[in-house]
């Protein structure tokens, strides 16, 4: 450990980890983030048992608690002394004890069924999906140049707005020390919850949310993508304005959006609001959100009637970088 630790400090967590219940709790929890259901599933023990055993682990900050709707996940705090205690005891424990390789396997259950979930409510939709991408620029195209935008340096922290899938955090959750995606539909977050899970992403985690009213640490993200989104939305500008308050000193805002287009169905088969943005638009709204247009390109979807041109906006937090932090972002 980075510091010495006090005495009370140590016992408090010696005390909430050691009953059987809980340190396999936390042991689960160090491969994930679960629910109830989840956790009753693989410990094989009662709903109000768990639910008790979690509320003290909660109370004795070893495992934090986020609220999703009608639903709560829960997962090992970070970044306090107590979480870098137990981390120690967790380095410590035999992986191949019978107990705990029982609970990981049951784990591996618990996230095949919710794959499956995923794979069916995504084949339910398809048909919407496919409609869609069949009119724009191809998805290659448009990560491709999202990559050329983003660069390769690493960064600190992204944030992925209308996260949907999480592809955006496949994509770049690896450049990132941490990353969440947020999003309002709970169906989705099932889908970007297998993503992640079945391409090894640990350092992503999604969350129920309002783009309205961001439940995030202001002035806490270096790069911030909104791929998709504010075409959905009846106010645009209002909704840059909550987004740019959680970018840090120097961060970027990378948008993702249609230019301009006339395919009217898009607002009656698929709930369009805006049919695509002119740049000068975006870069309105940019500014008055306080951040500095720094970049603007078009990625074409070729030739044909119904073709969506795909466009890339970026802004930057105009603020000053502090000498004492590096932002990954800081390319030209």
């Amino acid at each position: 450990m980075a510091n010495l630790a006090p005495f009370e400090t140590v016992l408090g967590t010696l005390k909430a980890a050691g009953e059987p219940t809980r340190l396999r709790l936390l042991a689960i929890l160090a491969e994930g983030e679960l629910n109830v259901t989840d956790l009753t599933e693989i410990l094989g023990q009662s709903q109000p048992r768990i639910s008790r055993h979690l509320k003290l682990l909660v109370e004795a900050g070893l495992v934090e608690r986020i609220r999703e709707g009608a639903w709560a996940f829960f997962r090992l705090a970070e970044g306090t002394m107590k979480s870098e205690i137990f981390a120690q005891i967790l380095a410590g424990l035999d992986r191949s004890d019978r107990i705990l390789a029982r609970d990981r396997s049951r784990l591996v259950e618990v996230r095949r069924t919710r794959a499956a979930v995923a794979a069916d409510y995504f084949r339910a939709h398809a048909g919407d999906w496919d409609r869609i991408r069949a009119l724009h620029a191809p998805d290659e195209a448009v990560e491709a140049a999202l990559r050329e935008v983003v660069g390769s340096q690493p960064i600190q922290a992204f944030l992925d707005i209308g996260t949907g899938t999480g592809r955006m955090l496949e994509l770049f959750a690896p450049l990132a020390n941490r990353a969440v995606g947020i999003d309002a539909s709970a169906e989705m977050l099932v889908i970007a919850r297998a993503n992640l899970e079945r391409n090894g992403i640990r350092n992503a985690v999604v969350r129920q949310g309002d783009l309205f009213a961001l439940s995030v640490e202001p002035g806490a993200y270096d790069l911030i993508i909104v791929h998709q989104v504010l075409h959905y939305l009846d106010d645009g500008a209002r909704a840059l304005r909550e987004i740019g308050r959680a970018l840090r000193p120097g961060g970027r805002l990378v948008i993702v959006d249609f230019a301009p287009h006339e395919l009217e169905f898009l607002r009656e088969d698929f709930a369009h609001r805006r049919l695509g943005f002119a740049r000068e638009t975006i870069e309105h709204w940019l500014e008055a959100a306080h951040l500095r247009p720094d970049g603007w390109r078009l990625v074409d979807a070729g030739e044909g009637p119904s073709s969506l041109t795909v466009s890339i906006w970026t802004g930057r937090d105009p603020r000053r970088v502090s000498d004492t932090i590096t932002l990954g972002q800081e390319v030209a």
